[in-house]
């Protein structure tokens, strides 16, 4: 039976037993009971005083349990060798049957992170939806999520979803930080959804394609705080657009939307240093800001070619800066660059080369490691900065990423775009809340090398079925649930009133 939510002082007793099955929907993940909770039962009680160091307590990967590789894309494309695995940087992109959509990914990821953290379901206060994978233009993604707080009664959940294009993920979680540290906050902590399905028509912009999905719990006291300041630039253009809405498919200016990329990390990277500069200035600190003073920088990841040039670009945006003596003596051989302005340079392959070399080891120490996911998966639109950010938790100890500030940029085409940063925790001993967060990741590189590989053939196999079946009612999609990743959710029914109907695989 439900029950209504108990002020909010009484939420958040510890009295609460934790195990009690109201606050339970399933049953925990096989070894949860093994694993670490990664935060406390609940949040700190809510005070007058602001909360301190508010960011991303735990977060929750999830991705498709089957995979093409970009050779076979290419033989079957009938494309040159190395145009998707060397141009573009990719080795296999993850892929959905008919038997997942949206709603259904992010359902998995929630659930994975509830039963992982086995924090109650009724301490969640904030729940927002980023995506652009849009399957009803009224009923909201974050609506279906409700289903998975039925049993606690806990229906005093503030939040809903926000779209435009890659973006909407990290406009969520500006919102969540933003509701935390307003008059609204009542104590509870802030969960963040972000997720979605990219596809294309048949062709080569179809191996840029990906799928899956990150959900973050946010509350005060965090291993990665979001840092004050952080710069941001939005402007009206048509880069990559859905118009057609019986179509999963964009419309795309590829040459556009990269162009649109780098001004929107000229921009945002410019906002985001005058503002940590003048911080500086305040606490009597005066030197300017670059980009060694980001121990990692991570990047929204159409392919991941561009985040290695976009990396590059930062540096040249250094150099700009620098005064002459600086460009001479920490630039050498890049003084033939010194007289161009950023918005001349968007096609300039002979400064794109000479700071790529110029910036090599800088993206080694600094970003690579981040790119684990969307080289093994492709593009998650909404979660692929967040994708990179578990990445780098993956393959980083707790030790190497005590006190590191993480330099983070979010673009949604159309344009939204924004650079920020995370600083971690400087406790990084073990049973810390930093160590939990990256030892909760860990597995990512074992979960990728467990899913299936299809064949190309099978891949646009399942892409036809896509198109056949999107905007379809009255249907049951076919396939083996037994394909899906143990405890995934899955569409199992589309009645005649467009109603969809959610079952999970059993453990």
């Amino acid at each position: 039976m439900q029950r209504l939510l108990a002020p909010v002082k009484q939420v958040l007793q510890v009295k609460r037993v934790l195990q009690e099955a109201s606050l339970t929907p399933v049953g925990l993940l096989p070894s949860a009971h093994q694993r670490f909770s990664t935060v406390s039962a609940v949040p700190l009680t809510k005070t007058d005083t602001w909360p301190k160091d508010v960011g991303i307590l735990a977060l929750e990967v999830y991705f498709p349990a089957q995979y093409v590789d970009q050779t076979d894309l290419e033989k079957y494309d009938k494309v040159k060798a190395g145009k998707y695995t060397v141009g573009l940087g990719q080795t296999q992109m993850g892929f959905c049957s008919v038997q997942e959509d949206i709603n259904s990914l992010c359902l998995t990821v929630v659930q994975r992170l509830m039963e992982r953290t086995q924090i109650p379901w009724d301490s969640v206060g904030h729940l927002e939806v980023g995506t652009e994978t849009i399957i009803d233009k009224s009923k909201s993604v974050k609506t279906v999520l409700m289903e998975l707080f039925q049993d606690s009664g806990n229906t005093d959940i503030e939040g809903i979803g926000t779209t435009n294009a890659c973006y909407g993920g990290t406009a969520s979680l500006f919102n969540a930080a933003n509701w935390m540290e307003s008059s609204s906050w009542d104590g509870r902590y802030a969960m963040v959804v972000c997720g979605d399905i990219a596809v294309y028509a048949s062709g080569s912009a179809r191996s840029t394609g990906g799928a899956g999905a990150v959900a973050m719990l946010v509350g005060p006291e965090a291993p990665l705080a979001l840092e004050r300041g952080l710069g941001t630039h939005m402007e009206n253009v048509y880069d990559f657009y859905k118009p057609e809405l019986a179509s999963e498919y964009p419309v795309v200016d590829g040459k556009l939307s990269i162009q649109c990329y780098f001004r929107a990390l000229d921009r945002c990277y410019a906002f985001y240093r005058q503002k940590i500069q003048n911080q500086w200035k305040q606490a009597g600190i005066n030197q300017p800001f670059t980009l060694e003073d980001f121990q990692f920088m991570i990047f929204h990841t159409p392919f991941c070619k561009l985040v290695q040039k976009s990396l590059a670009r930062l540096m040249f945006n250094d150099f700009l800066s620098a005064n002459s003596d600086t460009q001479t003596s920490h630039y050498k051989e890049l003084e033939a660059f010194r007289g161009l302005k950023p918005e001349d340079t968007y096609s300039n392959k002979d400064m794109e080369a000479a700071f790529e070399k110029a910036s090599l080891d800088m993206f080694n120490k600094k970003t690579k490691a981040s790119l684990y996911l969307s080289t093994h998966n492709g593009n998650m639109y909404t979660s692929s900065l967040y994708g990179c950010l578990a990445s780098l938790l993956a393959h980083h100890s707790a030790q190497d990423l005590a006190g590191s500030r993480i330099g983070a940029f979010s673009y949604g085409s159309g344009m939204a775009a924004s650079l920020f940063s995370l600083r971690a925790s400087k406790d990084a001993s073990p049973g810390s809340l930093l160590e939990k967060l990256v030892s909760s990741v860990a597995d990512l590189p074992n979960r990728l090398a467990s899913r299936k590989r299809m064949s190309a053939e099978e891949f646009a196999e399942v892409m036809d079925q896509r198109e056949q079946f999107y905007c379809k009612v009255n249907f049951s999609p076919s396939g083996d649930t037994n394909s899906l990743f143990p405890g995934t959710w899955y569409l199992e029914r589309v009645d005649e009133m467009y109603r969809r109907k959610y079952a999970r695989r059993p453990f």
